[in-house]
């Protein structure tokens, strides 16, 4: 077997089938059991991974009353060893987003110079395909590996809400995996093996203030009513700077680790400006910070905010002389990766209700509180598997380094098998823009990944 070719014939096709299917999170299709797209994902992976068998496979979708489905897949091993490996991906997708160029769009397939575009190949529809692809590459190679549990679910876009439930249902049938393996993460550029050394947690929610009980003459009322959205704007300050977007509340802040530092320091020296180069930046534009390392801790390590949607707000065709009676805005704080997120979450609400201004009405509720992760000290045998991996398929060392993002699941598995070790890997790398348009999977490094997975599976099997 070829894991290039075994791609293009077979893991590609099925990948512009899942691309097409608008498999949005519950979180933005709330009638998501009515569309059926979810359901529509999980059969399709499912279709393909039993076309795609490996020997002794069992293949479930494992469906609770009233959750998104699971996809669940146990190989069973070929070495002595009888600790699982337990490898993660999901299925459910974000929403559509504006700004797609021409001639591509969320739910429109298209292969352009070696990417393939649309919504959710990157993040995160490749992995289950790649989790299989690397298994079978194994047994046509007759290379050990342990027994394999792969995991897939369908709410992780949506904070994972249903997952524990299958983690505590599936729990006999997982057993005490020794190695996860999280296929859903990023890589600092296509030329080399990234693994994911911490993650940042997250609490969304939405602010409302209110003033009034309806709209009025903003000739007539501004200078006595106060305007919901300057409240709005002194509030969003307890928590972060305007000037300088630094989160100064002590209780939103952790300690950053050295060996993160230096990992960040290293990573600076790999990426360089691309750091922020990748970013589509309005010209004039910079970045927050000119030194590169810096950067690299902004994203991973420090607390940051940004306000994510907005409501109140006519559009400006729309918009009257009127001091409107209420502001809402989303909020997206991301956590440092050991701070318990239900705490910051609460300090969020206390910091932005307290003594609000002339007495105002102000809620903050939140809908997401979830924890981020820190990866527990890598073993030698996989930091030498993780290195000989990349040297071999990419030619170059591999890097550690930590993501802004969150994945729920990480943090849930970092309590439940404290004496896992971890691999989280990824190919949402520059541009891929996951969440946003344009979200492209980069083939040519989703092949070479799959080969180091496969290479990573073996020497834990003989470790």
């Amino acid at each position: 077997m070829n894991i290039s070719e075994f791609w293009q014939d077979a893991i590609v096709p099925a990948l512009v089938e899942y691309i097409r299917i608008p498999a949005k999170s519950p979180h933005f299709d709330r009638d998501w059991q009515a569309h059926g797209y979810i359901d529509e994902a999980a059969r399709l992976a499912a279709r393909w991974c039993e076309e795609n068998a490996i020997a002794g496979m069992k293949l479930e979708i494992v469906r609770l009353e009233g959750r998104t489905p699971c996809l669940f897949i146990d190989v069973p091993g070929t070495s002595a060893g009888k600790d699982p490996v337990l490898i993660y991906g999901h299925l459910d997708k974000q929403p559509e987003m504006t700004g797609w160029r021409e001639g591509l769009g969320p739910w429109t397939p298209v292969i352009e110079e070696g990417k393939l575009y649309g919504r959710g190949g990157a993040d995160d529809g490749y992995a289950v395909f790649c989790a299989i692809a690397a298994l079978k590459q194994l047994h046509a190679d007759k290379r050990p590996h342990r027994r394999c549990v792969i995991l897939i679910e369908c709410c992780e876009e949506s904070g994972s809400f249903d997952l524990p439930a299958y983690l505590e249902s599936l729990a006999p049938q997982i057993g005490t995996p020794s190695f996860v393996v999280g296929l859903d993460s990023g890589c600092g550029n296509y030329s080399q093996l990234w693994g994911t050394a911490s993650l940042r947690g997250l609490v969304n929610g939405v602010l409302t203030v209110e003033v009034l009980t309806e709209g009025v003459h903003s000739g007539d009322a501004s200078g006595v009513v106060a305007s919901s959205f300057r409240i709005a704007r002194a509030l969003l300050e307890r928590l972060d700077s305007a000037q300088t977007g630094v989160v100064s509340d002590r209780a939103l802040q952790a300690e950053i680790p050295a060996e993160r530092k230096t990992q960040a320091q290293r990573a600076a020296q790999v990426l360089g400006e691309e750091i922020w180069r990748k970013f589509p930046f309005v010209d004039g534009m910079r970045a927050m910070h000119g030194d590169v390392a810096e950067l690299i801790l902004n994203r991973t390590w420090r607390p940051m905010l940004a306000v994510t949607g907005a409501d109140g707000l006519p559009a400006p065709a729309n918009a009257g002389n009127v001091l409107r009676p209420k502001t809402q805005l989303v909020l997206s704080l991301r956590l440092p990766p050991t701070l318990h997120a239900e705490r910051a979450a609460q300090r969020v609400k206390q910091l932005l209700e307290a003594d609000p201004p002339y007495g105002a009405r102000v809620r903050f509720a939140y809908g997401q509180a979830a924890t981020g992760w820190n990866a527990p000290a890598t073993a030698p045998w996989l930091e030498r598997a993780v290195s000989q991996a990349s040297q071999q398929h990419y030619g170059q060392p591999a890097m550690w380094m930590g993501e802004g993002g969150t994945i729920p699941f990480m943090a849930m598995l970092g309590e439940k098998f404290p004496q896992a070790q971890f691999l989280i890997t990824g190919v949402l790398g520059p541009h891929s823009n996951a969440h946003g348009p344009n979200e492209f999977l980069h083939l040519a490094y989703a092949k070479k990944l799959t080969a180091c997975v496969a290479d990573v599976l073996t020497a834990h099997a003989a470790s």
